[in-house]
């Protein structure tokens, strides 16, 4: 098995020119033509996806007046598929040739989806079963783009490079989230909340068309007939730095989604905000995913990589205590979502950056996507038993104390880390490709 970096691309054999003005700010990977189109593409889907973050739960709760526990069931409908298909689609994709292809077909077909809602709509006969349906066979076409996305990554990425690259990637994500939830609650007060989602499907031929301009020299495929659909859960199991990683994200996506499952329905009929008011404090929090970000190299170079992984799993969720306390007048909850939301914004994108670091480093070429669909059957598969965990007891006990117990169990997703290599790590990690248990790197 080649070690990461070994199909890392080709990058000029001399140092680029001195840029002046605006120029020297833009960063070296996005002077490279290749990513610089995967990661423009990105960033058109990502904002769509921050327009249907917002408008599709206002559909369920204002067009077809859905209740928690019906809430909790379309927050999981997106994500049960990275439960029930994974696994699978990683041993698929591991198998294909041109995994690019698969994700511009995955981009088609999502936009096609998001469609149908808006047609629905205007012919009266938008319905929960549909939303339902459209969720979950969209999170279908994600996990086929998502277990792909990773070896696409790490074919345009050099290796020494990975946190500048997932500080890139991750820093689209924030920057979406700035912009797209306030414009997401303007259009659909506008437009309503089902023809907002036609911003969605046209992100999505975005992404397509992006994704469509590059053609980069990926990972072979591997043709081994036995044995697959296990090898990336039996890597994960046999490595104790991945083992630690995917009980803490498992862990903090468990208790997370109850609260974004609950968080719209919340808002809106307990704290009485307004579908603009809402997008716009969602928009001004996420300032601080695009600051955790753009500081996520730094923090890693001061405290190292393990450290910093740690320290976003107890800062992503912190600031959440303020979504279940506020209460008052409208400035004061205001302002107590807005902090809880920056806050997050900021721990999530030290976490992801530092786990999405060490992921790609860690796991070998041959075996990416088996991992990660391994990965993000657990990982991601919580995030729906959180939706309909969320759902449930709030139906059970209220909003409010369910969004309480969330935030406490979110906070314990650190504990997994504490014994492990993980907080020792101070560079990125050397592959596990052949000694799953050897340690990393220790902290100097």
């Amino acid at each position: 098995m080649s070690a990461p970096g070994a199909h890392e691309p080709i990058e000029r054999a001399t140092a680029p020119p001195t840029r002046a003005g605006l120029g020297r700010w833009v960063p070296d990977l996005l002077r490279e033509k290749a990513f610089r189109g995967y990661w423009t593409g990105q960033a058109i889907s990502l904002f769509g996806d921050q327009l249907s973050s917002i408008a599709i739960p206002l559909v369920g709760v204002i067009a077809v007046h859905a209740d928690a526990a019906q809430m909790g069931f379309l927050a999981a409908a997106s994500w049960l598929p990275h439960l029930f298909f994974a696994l699978h689609a990683g041993v698929w994709a591991d198998r294909r040739a041109h995994r690019r292809r698969v994700m511009i077909a995955a981009d088609l077909g999502r936009a096609a989806l998001m469609a149908t809602i808006p047609l629905a709509y205007v012919l009266h006969s938008l319905t929960l079963v549909h939303l339902y349906v459209v969720a979950f066979a969209a999170g279908t076409l994600a996990v086929l783009f998502d277990v792909c996305d990773s070896p696409l990554f790490n074919a345009l990425v050099p290796a020494r490079r990975y946190v500048e690259g997932n500080a890139l990637t991750h820093g689209n994500r924030a920057m979406s989230q700035v912009a797209g939830p306030s414009i997401g609650g303007i259009l659909v007060q506008v437009l309503s909340a089902p023809l907002a989602l036609l911003g969605d499907a046209l992100s999505f031929v975005g992404s397509a068309l992006f994704l469509s301009r590059i053609d980069p020299v990926e990972p072979p495929a591997e043709h081994k007939a036995h044995g697959q659909l296990a090898e990336g859960g039996r890597f994960i199991a046999r490595s104790p730095v991945i083992r630690a990683a995917l009980g803490a994200t498992a862990t903090v996506n468990l208790f997370t989604f109850m609260v974004s499952a609950l968080f719209v329905l919340y808002a809106t009929t307990t704290l009485r905000l307004s579908p603009g008011l809402l997008g716009g404090v969602l928009g001004a929090g996420a300032v601080g995913g695009l600051l955790g970000a753009g500081c996520a190299g730094g923090i890693v170079k001061r405290i190292g990589l393990g450290r910093t992984f740690l320290l976003g799993c107890i800062a992503f969720p912190a600031p959440m205590l303020l979504i279940p306390a506020a209460h008052g007048p409208t400035p004061l909850v205001i302002g107590s979502l807005l902090a809880a939301e920056f806050g997050s914004g900021v721990g999530v994108m030290w976490l992801d950056v530092a786990i999405g670091s060490i992921l790609a480093a860690c796991v070998p070429d041959t075996l990416r996507s088996r991992v990660f669909g391994a990965y993000r059957t657990v990982n991601y598969g919580a995030r729906p038993l959180g939706s309909l965990a969320g759902g449930a007891l709030a139906g059970a006990i209220g909003l409010r104390p369910t969004l309480w117990i969330a935030v406490g169990g979110a906070l314990t997703s650190f504990l997994w880390l504490l014994p492990s290599p993980v907080p020792g790590l101070r560079d990125l990690p050397a592959s596990e490709q052949s000694a799953p248990e050897a340690l990393p790197i220790p902290s100097k």
